[in-house]
């Protein structure tokens, strides 16, 4: 379902919510190029005291969580990393089904299936 890059200590569970919000419209910023910024609550937090987790999205296609980092370590991606995301999304969202089995399979993404 979701391929994802997946968050140390963010349960599946949260990371599907997170998507969900998405789908029904609820972005917390839109980054271009099929690059969001969405907060995560953090585990017995609220989003007050969230990460903030970079998404390259396609709706009804594929969710691929690349960065996240709490708000307390850094406040914010520059220009310039907004900028380096859109262009790897470009490349990331364009790979066809085969090229994501062969990515989750070799290791480099965890799948995430909704719950």
């Amino acid at each position: 379902m979701v391929p994802s890059l997946h968050p140390k200590g963010i349960s599946d569970s949260v990371l599907t919510r997170a998507i969900s919000h998405i789908e029904r419209g609820l972005v917390d910023a839109d980054l271009g190029g099929g690059v969001i910024k969405q907060r995560i609550p953090r585990p017995g937090q609220g989003k007050s005291g969230s990460h903030r987790t970079i998404i390259f999205f396609r709706r009804n296609d594929r969710a691929i969580f690349v960065f996240g980092f709490p708000k307390s370590q850094l406040s914010n991606i520059t220009a310039t990393e907004a900028q380096a995301f859109r262009e790897a999304a470009k490349h990331l969202l364009a790979l066809n089904e085969k090229q994501l089995r062969q990515l989750i399979h070799r290791g480099d993404f965890l799948e995430i299936k909704p719950q």
